[in-house]
């Protein structure tokens, strides 16, 4: 259910209609392999996850494989990461709150949303959980609702309605109206939102029986995930013609109007703002363990270490991470269009950079597992090799294409500078270290 929550978000129930509009009917195909190569770097990421558990996750198969300057780069890159976009789900939480309740003022909203989640973060870690699940539940059942009832309008069997028949996919430029390049961009706009499948791996290190927990949640969660994916987008371009879409412009409310719900904007306003406050919640956790796995492996500050009594929570992780938070969220509100977009872009690209060392890293650490404890390889890989340089070189390719697309080109080059100033920091720290090795 974390998975589920982690990644059914905004991205999907709003963000989808852009990727709807460049790749036609194409888009399932365009979810298709965004989903397969996340599928990928998640198996990588349970093998590794489930032969060794870490609340700091790939950070510490980054460090295990690579050297302290890669889990430093990647645990930190990915915490900027979850704490700037944090502020993107606040923001537009309060944005649909204020709508509701225009009385009470946007900062007021957000005020109370990162308080709410920062308590229920800093008690023990079962309430985030429950919040987390019933947050995912509810996700879950509005896209099953959604998918019974567009099935029911496809084969006319909804009061007042018309088979649906094949005329959509087949009108307005046939099933791939812009050829494969539609397809190509259609993936560039939809594989970043298959992000936050990665807090599962981080979420298992506190379970009860880590390996097992880890190895179930990547075995279902992105199975389920690509049915929802995939089944959204089918029943969609089947009842709507692509063209209609508007990026920006909920492609599910568009459905729901067609098939005749009454109030569909405002019944997928309340599932957006869900998913909105679930990913807030799950983005706090993350970036808290994150942060307080850096802190273990002395590539934070130490302070940060301090938990609490019986619950074992890092208290000042939470604080830490909400605190970055609190601020990305007020330059988001006082300069959304200058200084919070160079911190959005600048972390535009990341996750394909944390993917990338994922698979680097399983590679590294794969043959060593296997000599030292290979009864700890208790879910494998698919192809070893084969598959993890495959994913690697899709990653690769992506990353090419957001350089020739104009639009995507500013986040690549801020993630990249970005980047480069944490290998850069990195760098430094182990040259001092050296220097006082010696």
């Amino acid at each position: 259910m974390l998975g589920l929550g982690g990644v059914i978000g905004a991205g999907l129930f709003v963000g989808s209609g852009a990727g709807i509009a460049v790749a036609g009917p194409g888009i399932v195909l365009s979810y298709l392999i965004a989903g397969a190569l996340a599928m990928l770097v998640m198996r990588m990421l349970g093998e590794m996850s489930a032969a060794m558990p870490a609340s700091g996750a790939f950070s510490v198969h980054a460090e295990r494989a690579l050297g302290r300057w890669a889990g430093f780069s990647v645990g930190w890159l990915y915490w900027f990461l979850l704490v700037v976009v944090l502020a993107v789900e606040a923001t537009g939480a309060a944005q649909i709150a204020n709508g509701w309740v225009p009385a009470v003022p946007q900062w007021a909203w957000v005020l109370l949303f990162m308080t709410v989640f920062t308590a229920a973060n800093l008690s023990a870690v079962k309430n985030f959980g429950e919040f987390e699940f019933w947050f995912a539940a509810l996700k879950v059942t509005a896209i099953v609702l959604f998918l019974v009832l567009s099935l029911l309008a496809i084969f006319g069997v909804l009061p007042n309605a018309e088979p649906a028949g094949l005329g959509n996919l087949t009108g307005h430029g046939g099933l791939l109206p812009h050829g494969w390049g539609g397809v190509v961009s259609g993936v560039l706009a939809v594989v970043f939102a298959f992000g936050g499948l990665e807090v599962v791996t981080i979420a298992a290190a506190e379970s009860d029986d880590p390996a097992r927990a880890v190895g179930r949640a990547v075995r279902s969660a992105v199975w389920r995930i690509l049915f929802f994916y995939v089944g959204s987008m089918v029943v969609i371009v089947t009842l709507l013609p692509w063209s209609s879409m508007e990026p920006g412009k909920s492609p599910y409310v568009a459905v729901l109007d067609r098939i005749g719900v009454p109030g569909a904007g405002q019944i997928m306003n309340i599932v957006v703002f869900v998913a909105l406050l679930s990913a807030l919640n799950a983005n706090l956790y993350g970036s808290s363990r994150m942060v307080f796995s850096l802190a273990e492996r002395g590539e934070a500050p130490r302070a940060l270490l301090k938990v609490s009594r019986g619950g074992g929570v890092p208290r000042r992780a939470v604080l830490a991470s909400v605190a970055f938070g609190f601020v990305s969220v007020l330059l988001n509100l006082e300069w959304p269009d200058s200084v919070f977009l160079y911190m959005l872009n600048a972390v535009g690209a990341v996750l394909l950079f944390v993917w990338a060392l994922i698979a680097v890293s399983q590679l590294r650490l794969r043959g060593r597992i296997e000599r030292e404890a290979p009864g700890q390889l208790a879910l494998r890989m698919w192809a070893f090799p084969y598959l993890t340089w495959a994913a690697l070189v899709a990653m690769g390719a992506v990353l090419v294409l957001m350089l020739t697309d104009d639009a995507a080109r500013p986040q690549l080059l801020w993630s990249a500078g970005a980047t480069g100033a944490v290998l850069l920091v990195a760098g430094l720290r182990a040259l001092r270290e050296r220097r006082a090795g010696g």
